[in-house]
């Protein structure tokens, strides 16, 4: 499984970005996927992630700003960020769920749990100044 983020940059306060994660490897149509990001020092912050139904879920911090979205072969997910604010700035993460913890979740619904995702990419960097 690979996961490979790209679209992460410096932007000024109020605009946008888009992140984008290609995934290879695995067919991740019926996994749960989504986006992380972690700050310096500290913990993994879940953002987003979407169902195989398309249904999604946001962390509050982001919600009416950030758009997860994933391409008709759902091999590339997607992170729109508007409105992006200082305090967004850091390293962003795609995340997979796979077919271990897939079977496990059952119908549960996807979670913004790192506890969830056993597969990471890299991260890309996302900067917001005043």
């Amino acid at each position: 499984v690979q996961l490979v983020e790209s679209g992460g940059g410096s932007v000024q306060a109020g605009e946008s970005l888009r992140l984008s994660c290609v995934a290879s490897g695995f067919t991740p149509s019926r996994y749960c996927m989504g986006w992380f990001r972690q700050f310096p020092g500290d913990q993994r912050e879940g953002l987003a992630v979407v169902a195989s139904d398309g249904t999604t879920y946001y962390a509050a911090s982001v919600e009416g700003r950030f758009t997860i979205s994933q391409d008709n072969n759902m091999q590339t997910l997607y992170l729109h960020m508007n409105s992006l604010k200082p305090e967004d700035s850091a390293l962003y993460y795609c995340v997979a769920e796979g077919p271990d913890l897939w079977i496990k979740r059952g119908a549960q619904p996807c979670s913004l749990s790192a506890d969830g995702f056993p597969y990471w990419g890299q991260g890309t960097q996302v900067t917001v100044s005043s």
